[in-house]
């Protein structure tokens, strides 16, 4: 299901190519109509950007002007907790309809950020239930495999608690033994490109004695201490790729492949010519989990799911990610993890903002809404409260197409801003790249290990 039958339409003929050629037993319905779509559904997977590109933008866009530099902004920060006031609304919706027409006891796979946000919301107030995925453990697990020197990611085994993008790995083992803070930290530091390309995330790992699952650029903005000052932005972040630090990154490189996907679909469409048999399965977690739910063949992974006692220093309430497995029995989480309190500090911090946010996001709450933003770390650190107060308005107005619950508030809003005394600017921010064309993106170098063939198998089969 999509609400843009173009995009609709793409998807469909990919994957009725890929089952057609593979002789697969399996039927594609696409629909515009929710509720047709989930009608029966046994499995919902919520891969959802409420407001596109466009509101995307102005996740980035309106913070700059306040001095709020954002490398991703879709989970924490002040286009994080705008991102959910956006989807919340939208994924209650969905919810209503999976409870009304979808089987029984269906399950959501959220995949939609800011992920904790949502799944809490999902949980508590959709009365659906949910659990939410990301790909950060896996991504950081396979970093520290390749800076150890193993052959196959596989040899080293680890432990890794805590919330989306704030996870840690707490315990981390390979060639028989557990690695030590000093091991990881030179083995990081000798490597060639993460020791120039993870910066933020070896500092903290020296000074908190653990490694975050998260991105250079994803971590920085989490935090209160490496975007705060513009001009030491650039000592914590390298532009060799988006996912670093760089200003708006994942903006400028969605905003490229939908442009790339959009104009060379018909090669896209070419290459689901390829039998599944040449390609390599990743390690996806959603073909686990439904294949661990109906075949029984257990799984172990990292997810999200209300706490309730998993990490027992977090809050009870929160969401958190935290290892399980999955069989024919259903979820069963690991219970009585601790995180070191560095870590647990971070954690609950963002825990605050995201309780917050939730519940602005539910009642419509500009008041709480604002106090979310107040009391998020990198905004804070950056903004006093009239400025926050402020931008927040903007926000609101420039969005609120996508804001069915603040409808009554923003003419206030409006009101407010008109006669603000708050001095914005115009800034790019201090790592910020251009937008390049698709035929830039086929011309450069760089970019050819992201051809049309690469890209497709790359697709999670």
């Amino acid at each position: 299901h999509d609400i843009n039958e173009n995009n609709l339409n793409m998807i469909r003929q990919i994957l009725e190519k890929i089952i057609a050629v593979n002789n697969l037993p399996t039927k594609v319905t696409a629909s515009l109509d929710r509720r047709r779509a989930l009608e029966g559904a046994r499995y919902v997977v919520n891969c959802v950007r409420v407001g596109g590109l466009e509101a995307f933008a102005d996740d980035i866009r309106i913070p700059l002007k306040y001095g709020v530099d954002q490398c991703v902004g879709d989970t924490l920060c002040a286009g994080g907790i705008m991102y959910g006031q956006r989807t919340i609304p939208a994924m209650l919706e969905f919810a209503k309809d999976i409870r009304e027409v979808a089987e029984p006891g269906a399950l959501m796979l959220n995949y939609a950020n800011p992920m904790a946000m949502n799944t809490w919301a999902m949980i508590d107030h959709g009365g659906v239930n949910t659990v939410g995925l990301c790909h950060g453990v896996q991504n950081g697990w396979r970093q520290i495999a390749d800076a150890l020197g193993a052959e196959d990611p596989a040899e080293v085994e680890y432990v890794c608690i805590g919330i989306n993008h704030q996870t840690w790995y707490t315990d981390i083992r390979y060639d028989g033994r557990e690695i030590s803070k000093e091991e990881l930290v030179e083995a990081l530091e000798r490597h060639p490109e993460y020791s120039k390309e993870e910066r933020v995330r070896i500092d903290v790992l020296k000074r908190f004695g653990y490694y975050s699952t998260e991105s250079n650029g994803h971590l920085s903005e989490y935090l209160p201490w490496y975007r705060k000052r513009p001009d030491e932005i650039n000592r914590w972040i390298d532009l060799s790729n988006w996912i670093n630090g760089e200003t708006g990154g994942y903006l400028r490189v969605c905003t490229e492949r939908r442009n790339w996907f959009e104009t060379d679909f018909p090669k896209f469409l070419e290459q689901a010519d390829i039998p599944l048999a040449e390609y390599t399965r990743t390690d996806e977690h959603a073909s686990y989990i439904i294949e661990a739910l109906e075949g029984g063949k257990p799984y172990r992974g990292h997810f999200n799911v209300k706490n309730d006692g998993l990490i027992s220093n977090l809050a009870s309430d929160a969401i958190v990610e935290s290892p399980g497995y999955v069989d024919a029995f259903g979820f069963n989480m690991a219970a009585g993890h601790e995180l070191p309190l560095a870590c647990a500090a971070t954690c609950a911090a963002s825990v605050d903002v995201q309780r917050m946010s939730v519940q602005a996001a539910v009642t419509g709450d500009v008041e709480l809404l604002k106090q979310s933003m107040l009391h998020d770390p990198l905004v804070g650190a950056v903004c006093n409260p009239e400025e926050i107060w402020q931008m927040t308005d903007e926000m609101l107005v420039a969005q609120s197409e996508w804001l069915p619950q603040y409808a009554d508030h923003i003419g206030a809003a409006s009101d407010r801003l008109s006669k603000g005394t708050v001095k914005t600017r115009d800034w790019d921010g201090a790592a910020r790249l251009k937008v390049r064309s698709v035929e830039e993106l086929r011309s450069t170098a760089k970019d050819k290990a992201l051809s049309v063939e690469a890209v497709s198998k790359k697709i999670n089969v």
